[in-house]
């Protein structure tokens, strides 16, 4: 069987390494393409060290609560790799009028668990804390595709969604909370309120019943989040290891990808074609689009649909000593009604181990997003620069840093916005009628790595066993 995978980030690794593995373990002929258009695997992914700093380029970590990634990391043996954040310092700071605010201990995402902490917050004002708590009495909502923007003012208000719920979403998805699918994004919350009404309440009796849920479903041993002693990009590395080497074909990109005489054709950019009975396209969704546009029109208007919104991060290094604030929390992010260019920062050598030297400190700024897209306008120098004026307001940094370092995300992070769970499955329909094609990545079914993960691995799966019972 000759599969090709066009994209390199870690769906389409994901993919080539599942399909090297049930190969294997079933005795296939697997001949496999991996089409990669830059000079590097792993995507968004690259780590790099810089005078004893250790800096992540992308993702940074992976969800332990999502199995795919850690079981990956059990079948390649690089568990041993993995480290767990400094949970003694697990909070998060919410900028409020200019000042740091911690989030109330107990604050899962859009509403409290724990009432004394937040009941004290001086992040809301009393009439907030009384319009929040208005969510125990409240009906259950009818619209089954509802925004998150929408979710939450109705359930939770205003100041709820402005001061918590919107940053913490652009932090995670950098999305407008008011376009933004609750259904596709957070469905827990939408099945919280279905099943039990009141989201405080549910998330109360959820959080009681979770210490013993989270031992036994990943152990005590990994924390909420995990990464990398090395970097992020030690799972790529791994990764690449399992995939034959003659197979990686980089600076090659896809233009086209048609079906002719039952079996799959893939054009380059650099002129180049290849065969071969089964394709997983495993980029973006606007890039499998322009792939699959004479194949099938229908398809790939539906995937152009989705949305992107564009990123960029400037990590900065100091020494320790210059830096007045605490840093006593993994980071702090920035509600849109602050009018600031950024929209959160990770301290990076506080929240992963092994991210600093003796003495140093790593600090990550994001910009950008749905919301403030404009400010990517500026070059490099710009952006470091609002990136400087913005921690010396807020953590009272006056001494220029060591260095910093500027990456940008063009078109990166796909918008599930309202009515995508919609266009998923018709595009899911359409790939149906096209026999040995397969889509993988974050555009679809989740965003993060371990998302991506089970994406590629279900990719590669479904095709290899196709492929199994057609010869049987």
């Amino acid at each position: 069987m000759k599969l090709a995978i066009v994209g390199g980030g870690i769906a389409g690794l994901a993919a080539a390494h599942r399909a090297c593995e049930l190969a294997r373990e079933r005795g296939l002929d697997l001949e496999l393409s991996l089409f990669e258009a830059s000079d590097r695997l792993g995507g968004t992914i690259q780590t790099e060290r810089r005078d004893g700093f250790l800096v992540e380029c992308g993702a940074d970590s992976f969800l332990s609560e999502k199995p795919w990634a850690l079981e990956l990391c059990r079948r390649l043996g690089v568990e041993d790799k993995l480290a767990r954040t400094d949970d003694r310092l697990r909070r998060v700071f919410v900028v409020f009028r200019g000042r740091l605010h911690p989030l109330p201990d107990g604050f899962q995402l859009l509403a409290p668990t724990r009432f004394g902490p937040f009941l004290r917050s001086r992040l809301f004002s009393w009439p907030g804390k009384l319009r929040m708590a208005l969510d125990l009495v409240l009906p259950r909502g009818l619209d089954p595709d509802e925004s998150l923007g929408a979710f939450v003012r109705r359930r939770l208000g205003r100041q709820a969604l402005e001061r918590v719920a919107q940053p913490l979403v652009a932090g995670i998805y950098t999305a407008d909370p008011d376009l933004l699918s609750l259904a596709a994004t957070m469905p827990r919350f939408l099945e919280l309120e279905r099943r039990e009404r009141s989201l405080i309440l549910a998330l109360w009796r959820a959080a009681r019943r979770a210490p013993a849920e989270n031992r036994e479903a990943s152990g005590a041993r990994w924390s909420l989040f995990v990464t990398f002693a090395e970097g992020m990009e030690e799972l790529v590395r791994a990764l690449q290891s399992r995939i034959p080497p003659g197979a990686v074909r980089l600076k090659e990109r896809v233009t086209g990808v048609t079906r002719e005489g039952g079996r799959w054709r893939i054009a380059t950019a650099e002129g180049h074609a290849a065969e071969a009975d089964a394709v997983i396209l495993a980029c973006e969704a606007h890039q499998t689009a322009r792939a699959l546009r004479y194949t099938h029109p229908s398809l790939a208007l539906l995937l152009e649909g989705i949305p992107y919104a564009s990123s960029a991060t400037v990590t900065l290094a100091w020494r320790r000593a210059d830096i007045p604030h605490p840093l006593d929390g993994f980071g702090f992010v920035v509600p849109q009604t602050e009018r600031r260019p950024v929209i959160a920062c990770t301290f990076s050598s506080v929240k992963y181990p092994g991210r600093a030297p003796e003495g140093g400190a790593l600090l990550r700024v994001f910009l950008g997003g749905a919301m403030n897209e404009g400010v990517l306008e500026g070059d490099d120098e710009t952006l470091a620069r609002l990136a400087r004026g913005e921690l010396a307001e807020l953590l009272g940094v006056r001494v220029p840093p060591l260095w910093t370092r500027v990456g940008r995300y063009p078109r990166a992070m796909p918008q599930y916005q309202i009515g995508h769970l919609a266009r998923v499955e018709a595009i899911e329909g359409c790939v149906r009628e096209l026999s040995g094609l397969a889509l993988a990545g974050g555009a679809y079914r989740g965003v993060g790595i371990a998302d991506c993960v089970r994406s590629g691995e279900d990719a590669a799966t479904r095709l290899l066993e196709t492929s199994t019972s057609s010869r049987g």
